[in-house]
């Protein structure tokens, strides 16, 4: 019953957006935008991402077979897991696709693809 209260609103709200609706242009770019690479300012095929409370981003850096993190106002991430080539090893990562922070054990849970770990 929830879930259907909260698809109606979703669909009313929707609903009031017209045809000829305008979109302000404010975005800014706080990861990346360097172009496709595997520099600290750059991600190749970024699929998962997570914004912690303190504004810290974790991406998934797929193609980088990496888990490159910014913290808020950083001009180059940090690499936190993998980034050591495609692979099996305990350093390495196979095209991961999602991550996650856990902050009860002060680690993150990385959906490593093609390893299926």
């Amino acid at each position: 019953m929830i879930s259907l209260n909260i698809l109606f609103i979703y669909v009313l709200v929707i609903s009031n957006i017209t045809g000829n609706a305008t979109w302000a242009r404010i975005g800014v770019t706080v990861a990346g935008g360097k172009g496709s690479g595997n520099a600290t300012n750059q991600l190749h095929l970024p699929s998962g991402l997570v914004v912690d409370d303190d504004q810290t981003m974790v991406i998934a850096d797929t193609w980088n077979h990496r888990i490159i993190q910014w913290k808020k106002d950083d001009t180059n991430g940090q690499v936190v897991a993998g980034g050591k080539g495609l692979g099996n090893r305990m350093d390495q990562l196979n095209y991961p696709s999602d991550v996650l922070i856990d902050k009860v054990t002060n680690s993150f849970l990385i959906c490593d693809q093609n390893n299926r770990r």
